[in-house]
């Protein structure tokens, strides 16, 4: 089997007028074919006229304008109109008078401006062609122009068709390529939040604990200890990140299974928030996104407590059942960032859309006094 891809390829390289030439010659040369002259086009029904050195010109003048229909679609128009008009007042007939049709179809695709000032003058000229037409002897009924303008204005029409449907499909492409790129620039700042925002917010707590405990080597040691793991995997989940942002990388982000809520918690405590942790129940196999999501949840509520209520009792309570998932974390203090200082709310909000879409339920509640709680019922869509 022949490959014609590269011959397409060098093809679609040539100027568009190189392109669209060949239609116009090939009119040309049907026009001189002995049994095609003066079979063409026929308006008004003047006696035929047999060719003669105008005739070469009417068939060059209608023909290879057709070259620039598309980069120049009002001249083509303009050009072709003329050679069809003296065409048909000299009796030539040619088969080129069909180069009309496709300059109208051109213009109705490829016309940028002033498409309906074009279509007025057009209408114009024709009604200006037919009253000549008459005025030489044209013997057809009025019906016969009124049908082959209307068959022209089809073209035309067609054409515009063809150009609303192309804009219209551009701008579908272009709105999804949007949508595309809003969501993943989403997509990036929710890990983003994710994985850093926790880290760090351990990794301050820690350091502004270590300025109190310089006259205690000890415990300033372990402090700096857990700043300096923390930090190290902060470093990790960010590679980790990158490798899943990466499309070349070929190395798949790690998914936090549910035993890391455990070391979730140790790193939450190492910063200095005594965190209670409650695990029920035994972790379904295909949990599917809802074990990912459950640490999400876990993750941002014991941030925000690290963040707004350091110091202050905090619970953690994850229930594996056979169709969801359950997690409740509470403190004693505020741990509400939305319009507290220092929160923008976007974990919350990210975590609500997070179990919505699973459909499950999530809540974020003050509790009696100055507590808060965060509370999640993520389905794993496993059956019992």
């Amino acid at each position: 089997m022949i490959d014609h891809r590269p011959a397409l390829a060098i093809w679609r390289r040539l100027d568009v007028v190189v392109r669209d030439l060949p239609l116009g010659l090939v009119l040309v040369g049907a026009s001189f074919l002995p049994a095609l002259q003066s079979h063409g086009t026929q308006l008004g029904g003047l006696p035929p006229r047999p060719f003669d050195a105008l005739a070469v010109a009417v068939v060059v003048l209608e023909s290879l304008p057709l070259a620039v229909r598309r980069r120049w679609p009002a001249v083509c128009l303009l050009l072709v109109s003329l050679g069809f008009a003296v065409d048909q007042l000299r009796g030539y007939h040619t088969v080129a008078g069909t180069a009309l049709a496709f300059a109208l179809l051109s213009a109705g695709i490829h016309l940028e401006r002033r498409r309906r000032a074009t279509a007025i003058v057009f209408s114009v000229a024709y009604v200006v062609l037919a009253v000549v037409l008459v005025r030489f002897g044209a013997v057809e009924p009025i019906v016969e122009f009124v049908t082959f303008y209307l068959a022209m204005a089809a073209a035309g029409g067609i054409g515009a068709w063809l150009r609303s449907t192309r804009v219209a499909e551009a701008e579908r492409r272009r709105r999804v390529a949007e949508d595309t790129r809003t969501a993943e620039r989403t997509r990036i700042a929710r890990k983003l939040h994710d994985v850093v925002t926790h880290h760090v917010t351990a990794m301050v707590v820690q350091a502004e604990a270590a300025r109190y405990l310089t006259a205690a080597p000890d415990r300033l040691d372990q402090t700096l200890t857990a700043v300096t793991d923390t930090g190290r995997r902060a470093i990790t989940d960010l590679r980790h990140l990158l490798d899943l942002l990466n499309p070349d990388h070929g190395v798949a982000a790690r998914t936090p299974s549910p035993g890391d809520i455990g070391t979730l918690v140790e790193q939450t405590r190492q910063a200095g928030q005594p965190v209670e942790l409650t695990v029920e129940g035994t972790p379904a196999e295909a949990a599917g996104s809802a074990d990912l999501v459950a640490y999400r949840v876990v993750q941002e509520a014991l941030t925000n407590a690290l963040k707004h209520a350091h110091g202050s009792r905090t619970s953690v309570q994850v229930r594996h059942g056979a169709r969801e998932i359950t997690v409740q974390v509470s403190t004693d203090g505020p741990g509400l960032p939305a319009g507290s200082p220092g929160g923008s709310g976007r974990g919350l909000a990210g975590l609500r859309e997070r179990v919505d879409v699973l459909g499950g339920e999530f809540r974020a509640d003050r509790l009696a006094g100055a507590g808060f709680s965060v509370q999640a019922r993520i389905p794993t869509g496993s059956r019992s």
